[in-house]
């Protein structure tokens, strides 16, 4: 077999692929034996009757017909293979000889992955928030801690958010009562937002003894709040005896050390991962061309089909996923096509930045890799790699540990800044001292908004 490569325009490549007539004859044979074994002929079982016969019979051009069909996908993927084609679409294949006889010759036209070239990447500024604890900080998670603790006392002035109400609420539709909106001698946090969207609103500045009545869009109802007491919380004073009382420490010395400690961890975490998230996002802003069609439906597949089994493992269905969140079909598919497009962007870029940086990823990087794969499936790595091996994903994995090593030399590379422009020292994110010291934060310390992209994988070389 004889292969050429010739690029077109559009992101595409031809691929001829030449097969001499003696070659494509063991083609022949086999799709003659497939045939035996479909082809019921007298006096013959199944699979037993001569070629010679079913030429007779069928035509020799049958057999050739069945030999292009089967062999000319094989042919083509060994010339992809033979000129390291990294195709992202099924090829358009026209046989141009050998259909009725002789050699065999066919081109077949396919879309490619196109190699970037980007302008920038070397001088990536990205903003994370300051890794510094401000006395600020401690105070306010101190105030938190102490609002565990805090006693209620009435006060006869009007209402401000952080106030605790005591209520009775009901509410009316066409004069009748609501079934289910009634409260009696509830205490409400003002500001809280755990009761009807319109409350907090509504009840800004009330005083004991007030009734307030408003339409609710919310129920389509007509509501009545009647505000028996208002109270405010009186914190502890910060003294080591409470220390000891709202902590593991004796005194607020030991307290605050421990939450500064705390909260440098959390702040830690919330710029490394501002900084990951804004490397990506920083990349992705330099690729002017709209992504491939096929690799971003690709992506779509590849999330839509993570989602399925995410929802499998919840014991929940599509179907239902979708009822919950109120969307259709078609709002789904574009939130995920709407995600997947700078996706495939992160990719195209990655790959970019480890071809002009000349970055490979060497044996052991992709032994820690596998390594990591066969952890998260539970099997033995040698049991992982023979089956990526033996479905030809071996290139698929190195590709995605280069584009791992791209994003991380990115990631040494790009220039910090805080909120107000000022450089933020990389070493200050370093966690290796904090994370065997400090217990994980807890949910209410986690940064709001903070997410670690998942890592930028196509299954593709």
């Amino acid at each position: 077999m004889k292969s050429a490569i010739e690029p077109l325009e559009g992101n595409k490549v031809k691929v001829s692929v030449e097969v001499e007539a003696q070659e494509f004859e063991k083609a022949v044979d086999a799709a003659f034996k497939k045939i035996a074994r479909e082809v019921r002929v007298p006096g013959f079982r199944p699979g037993k009757a001569p070629r010679r016969l079913l030429e007779a019979r069928l035509g020799k051009e049958a057999g050739r017909a069945e030999a292009l069909r089967e062999s000319v996908p094989d042919y083509y993927s060994r010339a992809v293979r033979e000129h390291d084609v990294d195709a992202i679409a099924p090829p358009e294949i026209d046989i141009t000889a050998g259909e009725a006889d002789g050699d065999i010759a066919f081109d077949a036209v396919v879309e490619v992955r196109p190699h970037l070239r980007l302008a920038g990447y070397e001088s990536l500024r990205v903003e994370v928030p300051s890794p510094e604890v401000s006395d600020a900080d401690v105070a306010e998670h101190i105030d938190r801690l102490r609002g565990n603790f805090a006693e209620l006392a009435d006060v006869d002035r009007p209402a401000a958010e952080g106030d605790n109400l005591t209520i009775d609420l009901s509410g009316t539709r066409d004069g009748e009562e609501v079934s289910g909106m009634s409260l009696d001698d509830y205490l409400y946090e003002l500001g809280s937002g755990s009761l009807l969207p319109e409350v907090d609103e509504k009840l800004q500045g009330v005083k004991g003894g007030d009734v307030v009545t408003f339409p609710s869009e919310s129920t389509s109802s007509e509501v009545t709040v009647h505000v028996r007491a208002v109270k405010e919380k009186v914190l502890p004073d910060v003294t080591d005896e409470w220390a000891s009382e709202a902590s593991e420490f004796d005194t607020v010395e030991e307290l605050r050390a421990d939450i500064v400690k705390r909260l440098t961890t959390v702040k830690k975490l919330q710029a490394s991962m501002a900084m990951r998230n804004g490397t990506i996002e920083a990349l992705v802003a330099l690729v002017a061309d709209e992504p491939p069609k096929p690799l971003v439906d690709a992506e779509v597949e590849r999330q839509a089909h993570d989602l399925g089994h995410r929802l499998e493992a919840q014991g929940a269905t599509i179907g239902q996923w979708l009822a919950a969140t109120g969307q259709s079909e078609q709002d789904a598919i574009a939130e995920l096509r709407a995600a997947a497009e700078p996706a495939v962007k992160a990719d195209l870029a990655l790959r970019a930045v480890a071809e002009s940086e000349e970055i490979e990823p060497t044996e052991d990087d992709i032994e820690a890799h596998l390594s990591r794969m066969a952890a998260s499936y539970q099997l033995p790595i040698d049991e992982v790699r023979a089956q990526l091996e033996r479905t030809e994903q071996m290139p698929a994995v190195r590709s995605d540990v280069k584009k791992t090593k791209a994003l991380e030399w990115l990631i040494e590379h790009v220039e910090l800044v805080d909120s107000e422009g000022n450089p933020v020292d990389r070493a200050a994110l370093d966690l290796t001292d904090d994370a065997d010291e400090v217990e994980a934060p807890e949910a209410s310390e986690t940064p709001e908004g903070a997410t670690v992209p998942a890592p930028v994988e196509s299954g593709e070389a």
